[in-house]
Order: structure tokens, then sequence, then C-alpha cells
């Protein structure tokens, strides 16, 4: 019906065009689009990759998801022929310099002193540097669901529940004090 429509007013609907984008540590949606959108020289929003993909928190992707980017939504203007043919003609797609290679990059490697530092000023925010603080169901130095922590509160298990949290969400401690300065809370 699109394609009808479009056709009868002298326009050419090219079919979306879809990458698929694997999530790395530290992304957002919000650097994804903007990434896409200079990319592609198209507006990639983050509303279209948050329909697009069916997500239900904008706030939380995962290391290794895989997330569909439409890349070329557009529909351009063309001059519709100067015939009384009634029957649309195909238009045939502008010709487009093939895109760079992609080039595998490693993730830097955070300095042992970013992590720990990036830690500490989380558990500072969080509870003081505390491992008894509790906030609801809220516990320990880091404010972790009690569900996470499987009723061992204990400072070892806070600690290996918290790297596994933040590893497995953020990829990095310094990407959480990243969200958690952009949102205030982890």
């Amino acid at each position: 019906m699109v394609a009808t429509v479009a056709a009868g007013l002298g326009l050419a609907v090219k079919a979306a065009d879809a990458d698929v984008y694997t999530v790395k540590s530290g992304d957002t949606l919000n650097n994804i689009s903007a990434t896409y959108s200079t990319k592609t020289s198209n507006d990639v929003s983050v509303d279209a990759i948050v329909k697009a993909n069916d997500i239900k928190d904008s706030n939380l992707i995962y290391v290794g998801e895989q997330l569909t980017i439409n890349t070329d939504t557009a529909v351009k203007a063309t001059t519709p022929a100067a015939s009384t043919n009634t029957t649309s003609e195909a238009v045939a797609p502008a010709a487009s310099t093939p895109a760079p290679a992609k080039k595998a990059v490693a993730p830097a490697a955070a300095t042992t002193s970013d992590s720990s530092s990036a830690k500490a000023w989380i558990a500072n925010k969080e509870s003081g540097g505390s491992y008894t603080a509790t906030n609801g169901q809220y516990i320990g130095k880091y404010q972790l669901s009690s569900s996470y922590l499987n009723g061992d509160y204990s400072a070892a298990n806070q600690e290996k529940v918290a790297n596994n949290y933040v590893s497995s969400r953020y990829g990095s401690w310094e990407a959480a004090k990243s969200f958690w300065l952009s949102n205030g809370w982890y």
C-alpha cells in the first residue's frame, strides 16, 4: 500500500536497510544512536532503536546483546515520468560508496587504579563504604538487592556479587560510575 501511494506521488521507497550491532562494554543507546547517525547521515534515534528491538527499559542493554539498527528509512522524492502510462517503474537506488572495512578494536584495558577509584566512589555514594548499610531491600557497601546476595551478606560475597553485576551490566566500574553520574544510581 505504501509503495503504491508513493509511486502515485512520484516517490521512490527504498526498503529499510538494517545492521545488526553487538553491544560492547560501555555502550549506551545514546552513543550507538550517535554513531549510526553520523555513519549513515540519517537520524537513527534512540526511540527507533528501542522500537526496532522491543526494548522495555532504554537504560538497560547488555554486553553481547544484538540490536537491529535501521540505517536507511528515508523516502526520497523523484520526478514523475512525463507519460500517461499508469504503471509504475522501478527506480534504481543511488550508487553509494562502500563502507570502509571495520577494524577489530580491542577494548582499552582499564588500569587497576581507575577501576578501584570508580568502585570506591560508587561504594561511598551508595553506602558511605559500609558493608552493613541497608535501604529497604538494598543491602551493603554497593546497595545490592538482597536477592542478588542470596542471604550471604559477607564482605567477600558483596565484593564478588558487585563485581559480577557491574561486569555484566556495564562492563567496567568506570562505565558504572559514568551511568551513576548521569542517572543518580547504577
